[in-house]
């Protein structure tokens, strides 16, 4: 579907923090979706074109200093790899899956660690987020949905299941990616991923 975050212009931390929640975060990908309301459609290739969707266009993460400005974004063409915003202080939501009027499926937002040139970006530190840890995600007129950490997982970039992370399926949640892992300067990549899953807070 897409390559996932990991501009060879880019520097890497090593070494991200183990896995945590996995069982949970299966759990709520393979949940029914939500009974309380219709879930928003979106068209393979079309952007979302209901009255009720709503774009993230902030995303807060107290717990590791994050406020940055949210951007839709989808796939380069041209590179295959998810579009992130190239400033590591912005983060993309892949504008062809859930928004935050959706009921089922999963949010996906995708941000840089950092640059080479840039220093520390918004992700900088989302492999150190803890089950437990809470996010908030507002829409542009300032009105806020608020998501609780359910799990922290690290996959090879072979292998992290795509079809999971961007599923319009299941239970409600939210998805926050970013690389991990060492940077390999022969191939310009990083070799992981780091995904964090968030539930809606009750």
């Amino acid at each position: 579907m897409v390559v996932l975050v990991g501009a060879g212009t880019l520097a890497c931390r090593s070494r991200p923090a183990g896995d945590a929640g996995s069982v949970a975060a299966s759990a709520l990908a393979s949940a029914a979706p939500s009974s309380t309301g219709p879930g928003v459609p979106v068209a393979d290739g079309g952007l979302p074109t209901a009255p009720a969707e709503v774009p993230p266009a902030r995303l807060r993460i107290p717990a590791i200093g994050v406020d940055a400005r949210v951007g839709p974004v989808a796939v380069d063409p041209a590179t295959n790899d998810f579009a992130v915003p190239p400033s590591v202080d912005e983060v993309g939501w892949y504008r062809y899956g859930p928004g935050l009027t959706a009921t089922a499926g999963s949010v996906v937002i995708a941000g840089h660690v950092d640059g080479a040139k840039q220093g520390a970006g918004a992700f900088f530190k989302l492999r150190e987020l803890d089950t437990g840890d809470r996010i908030e995600v507002l829409d542009p007129a300032g009105a806020t949905v608020r998501f609780t950490v359910v799990a922290r997982e690290i996959y090879r970039k072979s292998a992290i299941p795509l079809d999971r992370y961007f599923a319009r399926d299941g239970g409600l949640r939210l998805t926050l990616i970013t690389c991990g892992g060492p940077f390999d300067r022969e191939t310009g990549h990083y070799r992981d991923n780091v995904v964090i899953t968030a539930a809606p807070t009750t």
